[in-house]
Formats: C-alpha cells, structure tokens, sequence
C-alpha cells in the first residue's frame, strides 16, 4: 500500500474529520445525518492517518510528490 496522500490532503482530511465529530458531539447533526458524519469522520480520520486513499488508488489520482 503506497502513500498517495499530500501533508495539506491528510490535514485538510483530519480538519474535516474533527468537525464532523464537533457537529455530533454538540448535537448540531442527529439521526441518519449524525450517522452519516460518524462514517465520514472515521474514514478520512483513518485515510489521513495512514496516509492512503483507497478511492484515490482507483481514480488513479495522487497528491503526494514523487519522491
């Protein structure tokens, strides 16, 4: 599995994740759209983590620099 995730990508990612999280635990989102963000809160948290996107993978899209 090889990185294909810029440092501004995984940050913007992880923002994005803990503003999700933010909305559910203040109550701003509840029912399916708390759900919703949960899911997406967890996904770009563990993409931006590890560096790797899979859907990234199949469009064939990269942000990181070649080294």
């Amino acid at each position: 599995m090889k990185k294909n995730l810029s440092m501004v990508d995984r940050l913007i990612r992880m923002i994005v994740a803990v503003v999700l999280v933010l909305l559910n635990l203040t109550g701003v989102a509840t029912g399916a759209l708390a759900i919703v963000f949960w899911i997406l809160a967890v996904i770009l948290g563990v993409t931006s983590v590890i560096g790797f996107c899979p859907l990234y993978a199949v469009l064939k899209i990269k942000t990181l620099k070649s080294e």
